[in-house]
């Protein structure tokens, strides 16, 4: 029957290099941004009501941004110290030989992780960790802060970019924007350029990669699945739009988008889910 939880087979924590990376990416485009923004083009000039909103509007979004990605990186989505015996085993459920226990249906082995994930949905290598069934909300969260963040600081440098790109020919320019290290490292452009055009690059490609997520992960929310279960087609456990945001973001899922820190517990466990078949039968 295997243990009643998972046991000390798995290791206890996630793979820290994915994350040490991020972390040194994410420095050294701030650090970029705070040199354009100091010593290079500098910010557009705002009147004192616009310049209080966008530092209003930044603080929010770095607020649940960085909330977000705390609460995703403490929450722990696998079954370790979870109690599984006597839930309903053979019902769905699979062994696992990795972790040596039974584990629910839609939960999967993770190799990164070292261990079975509740509902899984995918690995974030980005941050080093398994999205599943109790960080769910927080990853969706932060790629809708994260989109915004980029697309601010691409607002806010877009006037000094375009001043830039005026100024040159377009061959140069474009050059410049697809190839910005090379411009550095041949002594076409200046440091201050070449930070511009970097941190434009990142934040322009870095909102569209999050931006896509979200669209995708925002239907895979609405149809009740997850990545796995949208490979393979199953829609066995799309209940309809509304019952399935509240089993993933709780009962107050129109809210969680404002703030990281606001209660909206799971109505669910994690380890059993209703299907539209117990549905059916409960109309019937």
């Amino acid at each position: 029957m295997g243990q009643p939880w998972a046991s000390g087979n798995a290791e206890r924590s996630p793979a820290r290099l994915p994350l040490v990376f991020t972390t040194l990416w994410v420095a050294a485009v701030v650090l970029e941004l705070a040199y354009v923004l100091v010593l290079g083009p500098g910010p557009p000039p705002l009147g004192p009501l616009a310049r209080a909103l966008q530092l209003a509007l930044a603080a929010f979004q770095l607020l649940n941004l960085l909330g977000n990605v705390g609460l995703f990186l403490r929450s722990d989505p696998s079954i370790r110290g979870v109690m599984l015996a006597g839930r309903g085993l053979g019902q769905g459920w699979a062994f696992c030989y990795q972790c040596q226990s039974q584990v629910p249906p839609r939960s999967g082995h993770c190799s990164a992780c070292r261990v079975c994930i509740l509902r899984r949905d995918h690995h974030c290598r980005l941050l080093g960790r398994c999205v599943g069934f109790h960080n769910y909300r927080h990853f969706l969260c932060l790629l809708l802060h994260a989109s915004g963040v980029l697309l601010h600081v691409s607002v806010l440098l877009g006037p000094a970019l375009s001043a830039l790109l005026r100024a040159h020919a377009p061959l140069h320019t474009a050059a410049l924007l697809l190839l910005p290290w090379l411009m550095l490292l041949t002594g076409r452009v200046s440091l201050a350029q070449f930070a511009l055009a970097f941190v434009m690059d990142t934040c322009v490609a870095g909102a569209l990669l999050c931006g896509a997520g979200l669209l995708f992960h925002g239907m895979l929310l609405l149809r009740g699945q997850t990545t796995w279960e949208w490979a393979r087609g199953q829609h066995s456990y799309d209940l309809g739009a509304r019952h399935n945001l509240q089993a993933a973001l709780g009962p107050r899922w129109a809210l969680v988008w404002l703030w990281p820190f606001l209660a909206s517990p799971l109505p669910g466990d994690g380890i059993t889910f209703q299907t539209t078949a117990d549905v059916g039968l409960l109309v019937s």
